[in-house]
């Protein structure tokens, strides 16, 4: 347990006048929150100071590396370095404590204008442009140089907002063959051309979501370095990728948590010495069907020593990022479980965890229309998770005529890439064989399907050749189908932070999309719940002769909200 020492002790010990600057700034702040002892004291040490109890002023965010030196949160070019030896059991038992300025993290991000800005290699920076990246997102601007500063963190921002990149570019820094290299392509530091097994393993939810972060990788890299990245997902082939991990010899993973923690057990995928943990969409890696998985993959991506687990020298041996479009709470307990000091990074925003206000999802059940006045207060986080340039509307009909409803939706708003979700799997084929009755080329995705038929479906879907795609919760999250105009909700989801994340199957990178939820008359208080959880006016809609029309009542209702 960290001891606590009294403001006035710490003074009267006869320390650094630079001590004695920083703990005055923090006078008006709660001791606990400032000033952390990290070592007990021990007996026989001599006189009694505070660097003789093992103490030392810090005010740089992180310290990972061997230096001590404070460097501006905003100068990555500067601070990117490898990290240093990590802590063992048989390391310095001196630890250190630090004054966090809150205001120095909370100004640090910045809107780049270029990637050039945020400390990148010129090599990384000329892939790029060559995909058509010259402005970074403002997600983008704010986490780059965040975790280039070896800062663990929580990236969130509302799906197709560039989330994958704020992590990717960072990692390609400091792993693999683009790293630290100059415009002649020299090495600029590093071990160049050695093996150093895997430096980075990212974790996803889903086989779709796993392949995608695959392809952004393979993207930046190039052809010429695509087994720098190795996918094991699971539903394809354990041997070939075990044999892919023998041969190739790839710097970084990319996977589910099933096959990762299978292949970890077996011994066939070694970790220990992994400089960087991603677990993108964490909000659902926390969920009970991954437990087992996760506790394995946690207690080994990048644990090299003997430490105590809870300790912060354990902690820092590898950099943990958490990626997702909301942060409920369970979010905030994992990273404050499993990281070291994490920082949420938000549009513009980087600030200490003890900051954030988790967004928790509100309770849609249908035996209590009227809600307390706590769960219909907006959520600031929950408002964050949902892509700017979407308008959402609501429909009431039977639930006989929800999949008619869907169709002069799709007619009215002219929509050619359609995703609609249901909550259960048996419903998808009745849909879409309805659908299919009326001349509009639909297909189903679920989890029930083969590999081959999902990756099929969605080629099928992202080439135009379907106009719908009928689907469950499996695609609300990593599905990027950045054409996609129109997001139907055939069912309502379970809570608000579901809501989220189908919702930002459109409206992607800024593009305009649309939100439509058909719903029965019992429904609409669920609607109405949204509404206020997500701080969004959701509209009435109606059509008729063919065209798309909001009631005037609502109109007025959704101009007030705004």
């Amino acid at each position: 347990m960290p001891t606590l020492i009294s403001y006035r002790f710490l003074l009267l010990v006869g320390e650094s006048l630079h001590m004695r600057r920083a703990l005055a700034t923090s006078r008006s702040v709660l001791l606990h929150t400032s000033v952390k002892c990290m070592s007990q004291v021990e007996p026989h040490h001599g006189s009694l100071t505070v660097s003789g109890i093992g103490l030392q002023t810090e005010t740089e965010p992180r310290n990972r590396s061997k230096t001590n030196k404070v460097k501006p949160l905003g100068s990555p070019s500067e601070n990117r370095k490898s990290k240093g030896k990590p802590l063992g059991i048989n390391e310095k038992k001196k630890k250190a404590f630090r004054v966090v300025e809150k205001q120095q993290i909370e100004s640090a991000p910045f809107a780049a204008e270029s990637f050039s800005e945020l400390g990148l290699p010129h090599v990384l920076i000329e892939r790029l442009e060559k995909e058509g990246f010259t402005v970074p997102t403002e997600v983008q601007s704010a986490a780059v140089p965040t975790i280039l500063n070896n800062h663990d963190v929580i990236i969130q921002s509302y799906t197709g907002s560039g989330k994958t990149l704020a992590y990717l570019l960072p990692i390609l820094s400091v792993v693999g063959p683009l790293r630290g290299k100059t415009p002649e392509g020299n090495s600029d530091g590093g071990e160049s051309g050695k093996k150093l097994g895997i430096e980075a393993v990212i974790v996803a939810p889903s086989r779709e979501l796993g392949m995608q972060i695959v392809r952004e990788f393979e993207k930046v890299l190039g052809m010429d370095n695509k087994r720098v990245v190795q996918q094991l997902v699971g539903g394809a082939n354990r041997t070939r990728q075990e044999d892919a991990l023998k041969k190739n010899k790839p710097a970084i993973v990319v996977g589910t948590p099933g096959r990762i923690a299978e292949l970890s057990a077996s011994g066939k995928l070694r970790t220990h010495g992994c400089r960087y943990l991603v677990l993108d969409e964490v909000d659902e890696l926390l969920s009970f069907n991954f437990r087992e998985d996760m506790h394995r993959i946690l207690e080994h991506v990048g644990r090299r020593s003997g430490a105590d687990p809870n300790s912060d020298s354990r902690k820092a041996e590898r950099q943990l990022i958490m990626v997702s479009a909301t942060v409920p709470f369970s979010v905030v307990r994992a990273a404050r479980s499993w990281g070291c000091d994490p920082l949420l990074v938000q549009a513009n925003k980087v600030a200490p965890l003890e900051t954030v206000s988790p967004s928790e999802p509100i309770s849609l059940s249908r035996s209590s229309p009227s809600s307390s006045p706590s769960s219909a207060m907006p959520s600031p986080a929950a408002v964050e998770s949902l892509p700017p340039a979407l308008k959402h509307y609501y429909f009431v009909t039977r639930v006989q005529h929800k999949v008619d409803v869907l169709r002069r939706c799709i007619h009215a708003l002219d929509a050619k890439f359609v995703i609609a979700f249901m909550n259960h799997t048996k419903q998808l084929k009745d849909v879409v064989f309805k659908l299919e009755a009326r001349g509009m080329k639909a297909m189903e995705l679920h989890g029930d399907l083969g590999k081959l038929a999902r990756s099929t479906t969605l080629k099928k879907f992202k080439n135009g050749e379907v106009r719908v795609l009928v689907t469950n919760e499996l695609s609300a999250r990593g599905l990027d189908v950045a054409e996609c105009d129109l997001v139907v909700n055939l069912d309502l989801p379970t809570d608000s932070i579901h809501y989220a994340h189908r919702a930002g199957r459109t409206g992607r990178l800024g593009r305009n999309g649309t939100v439509v939820t058909i719903c029965e008359e019992s429904e609409v208080f669920v609607v109405k719940k949204l509404q206020k959880q997500l701080a969004i006016p959701i509209a009435a809609c109606d059509f008729a002769e063919g065209k798309f029309l909001v009631t005037e009542e609502e109109k007025t209702v959704s101009t007030s909200q705004r």
